[in-house]
């Protein structure tokens, strides 16, 4: 029983070590893209794998950003009780967790077809690179929002074995997408990254630089979603989640302008629910 307890409890912390939940941030726009290259015709068994690739590339990312930033986390107030610093999982753990998720990723990406293969080892190393971004780039923002945006055109390989010029389109919008939610989250470690010398947007722009720059972000995704409506040859469905995404959007920047305080709900509540309405609008507008 106690063996049972603690297996238990150590999968709890892996799901929360990897916030296995934020896993509504990239999944559902890589479906959203596989159903629209594949027009709703598609093997089960393949979407099992594009699942599988998205959840393990991003466990692998995750655990190593764990692993990287171990070190300013045990720093930070706002992160001292995370696993490793607060000593719930060991290094040793994390590092296992790591190799078997790229590895499960590289295997899931070979039985999708050779170019989805070829081009897995590009995606762990930009994943990687990530983590060690803010040591030498403000522009950490923009290479997360191009960790996520390979979701969709992955996705989209996986479907037709090309890239489709319009999930490169769908892949620019998650960019910024992503970009603009992540400048307002950083804004909570804007004095802790700035007292460690550690470089990201919000600390080049400050705050109000940085709630510009999150609106254009967020303007922009949703003009490269039109677009990519347009190439699709999207119906009145897809229309009306792109319209709900825009509310979404405006009720995140509303909230966290009127009480910074709140930013780290609304980061998760309107981003959360953007991204799973976007799936839903779009498979309904391609099957009904």
């Amino acid at each position: 029983m106690t063996t049972n307890a603690s297996f238990l409890q150590k999968f709890r912390y892996t799901l929360e070590l990897v916030k296995f939940s934020h896993s509504l941030f990239a999944l559902p726009f890589a479906l959203a893209a596989f159903l629209v290259a594949a027009r709703g015709r598609f093997s089960w068994t393949l979407l099992l794998w594009v699942v599988l690739c998205v959840v393990l590339a991003r466990t692998a990312a995750m655990a190593f950003n764990r692993l990287a930033d171990a070190r300013f986390d045990a720093l930070n107030p706002r992160t001292k009780n995370r696993h490793i610093p607060a000593g719930l999982l060991s290094k040793s753990y994390v590092i296992a967790l790591t190799l078997i998720s790229g590895a499960g990723f590289l295997l899931a990406a070979w039985r999708i077809n050779p170019l989805a293969f070829q081009l897995s080892p590009f995606c762990l190393a930009a994943l990687f690179l990530y983590s060690l971004a803010k040591r030498f780039t403000d522009f950490t923002q923009l290479i997360l929002g191009f960790c996520l945006g390979m979701a969709p055109i992955g996705a989209a390989i996986a479907a037709t074995g090309r890239i489709p010029g319009s999930s490169l389109v769908l892949g620019a919008a998650v960019l910024l997408w992503v970009a603009g939610f992540d400048l307002l989250y950083a804004l909570q470690d804007l004095e802790f990254d700035r007292s460690q010398g550690l470089r990201s947007l919000p600390v080049r722009l400050g705050l109000n630089g940085s709630l510009k720059l999150s609106s254009l972000c967020h303007a922009a995704f949703l003009a490269l979603l039109v677009l990519y409506g347009f190439l699709e040859a999207l119906g009145g469905l897809y229309w009306a989640g792109l319209g709900l995404s825009g509310a979404f959007l405006l009720w995140e920047h509303a909230t966290i302008r009127d009480d910074l305080a709140k930013v780290n709900a609304a980061f998760f509540t309107a981003n959360g629910l953007l991204s799973v309405f976007f799936l839903a609008f779009t498979a309904a507008d391609l099957y009904f």
